[in-house]
């Protein structure tokens, strides 16, 4: 066994209560620290537009931008990126494309009309989103797979009008996610990053105008960016860190359980990878394979400082003390890495997305399978959803009465309406019982 490497706690051990706190504030992004920088950052986009975002690449993403138009990414290389990809790199984007967009026609919420017996008619109609802002990251690492994530939504839900922002450092961007923009049909794309691409499609510039809703994810300038805007536009959510939670029984196979414990760890330093299994053995065992794995890595370093400070394994008496747990931790990616998952999935109530089996690995849903793979991060779970149509869509309330309908219950409305001492509300209602 591997010594002073990857924390296993026993939750029967008496400081258990402390180190389960201290994982669950494992997402807590200390906003407060940046408020300033960002607050700055949006107050200038807001007063000088373009002349601040052009001061803000050059410091943050090192080159100068000549004229406004050096800010814009042109199709013609979305076109040529595309057409100069792999064939079997464009197969799968394809591939990928097809899943998500059909998984996400199947969210699309309905207009509908109810006509009551009296004459009333109540309803709902369901109308996109004008125009839709996508945020896709572009530092230490480029995500055409978030362009897909946060365009097919938008696409199916049927905004007319989507434009993508990603920050380009040394002014170089990467040919797969203009490949990407390509196949979602994206006409209007931005070298701006970081929170001021965030203020810019809040607020609007000379050259990108404003927008409606904000989505995707971000370091901690774009998730403060995000929350100081709400308001002025809608976002998605306020994403951190990204994270895995592993329901683990004693036939699980550990080298498929440290792996996955890694795919969350490679992809930054504050992203945590937690696991909780009922068999001490199997805790010993996933630890000593994430130890070898990760000479095998790549992003070596990343993914050992992620691990080493953010990463536990939880050993506990049963599965049902295993769900009790995970569902307080509420985990962005959650596999139940158990004989028999969907037996445990009715006590599941806090997680992003949901990975069933042996065979169903995280990166498979952040990649092929289709449901989206932005999701909610650091506990907030609990209260949000993944990514979805809805998030580019809005709905109106239609109401119709009939003069039989304003009859039956008018003067229950106007009595409310008195009782609250709102009198012209009352006599709104009352001249027409009155005709």
């Amino acid at each position: 066994m591997v010594e002073n490497f990857m924390k296993i706690i026993e939750s029967s051990s008496s400081d258990f209560k402390n180190a389960f706190e201290t994982l669950l504030a494992r997402g807590k992004m200390d906003m407060a620290n940046v408020s300033g920088i960002v607050e700055t950052i949006i107050e200038e986009i807001q007063n000088e537009g373009n002349e601040a975002l052009k001061r803000h690449i050059d410091k943050f993403d090192h080159w100068q931008v000549v004229d406004d138009d050096d800010l814009k990414i042109d199709t013609v290389s979305m076109k040529k990126a595309y057409e100069n990809i792999d064939e079997k790199l464009k197969n799968a984007l394809h591939a990928a494309y097809e899943r998500i967009k059909s998984y996400h026609e199947k969210q699309m919420p309905k207009s509908w009309l109810d006509f009551e017996k009296n004459g009333n008619v109540l309803g709902q109609k369901v109308t996109a989103v004008d125009r839709a802002g996508l945020y896709i990251p572009g530092g230490k690492a480029a995500y055409p797979s978030s362009l897909l994530m946060n365009a097919i939504p938008a696409i199916v839900a049927g905004v007319e009008e989507i434009v993508v922002c990603t920050p380009t450092p040394d002014n170089q961007i990467n040919e797969l996610l203009l490949a990407a923009m390509h196949l979602c049909g994206i006409k209007e794309a931005y070298k701006v990053g970081g929170a001021s691409a965030i203020a810019a499609m809040a607020y609007g510039t000379e050259t990108i105008q404003k927008v409606d809703v904000i989505t995707g994810p971000g370091n901690i300038f774009v998730a403060t960016a995000k929350k100081m805007v709400f308001g002025e536009v809608n976002i998605d959510m306020i994403a951190g860190p990204s994270e895995i939670g592993i329901i683990a029984d004693h036939r699980a196979n550990a080298k498929y359980l440290a792996i996955d414990l890694l795919s969350q760890a490679e992809h930054d330093e504050m992203a945590s990878s937690i696991m909780i299994t009922t068999s001490k053995e199997s805790a010993v065992k996933t630890k000593d394979e994430v130890y070898h794995y990760l000479k095998t890595l790549d992003r070596e370093k990343i993914a050992r400082e992620s691990i080493e400070k953010r990463g536990a394994i939880i050993v506990v008496k049963d599965l049902e003390e295993a769900v009790d747990l995970m569902n307080e931790i509420a985990p962005e990616h959650l596999e139940l890495m158990v004989e028999n998952p969907f037996d445990l999935l009715p006590k599941i109530k806090h997680a992003g997305a949901i990975f069933m089996g042996s065979f169903t690995p995280e990166p498979i849903g952040d990649y092929m399978a289709g449901p989206n793979h932005t999701l909610p991060t650091g506990g907030t779970a609990k209260f949000y959803s993944p990514l979805n149509v809805e998030n580019f869509l809005k709905k109106s309330s239609i109401i119709a009465m009939s003069e039989k309908g304003i009859d039956e219950i008018g003067d229950a409305c106007a009595l409310l309406a008195k009782t609250e001492g709102l009198d012209a509300h009352e006599k709104s209602v009352q001249i027409r019982l009155d005709r």
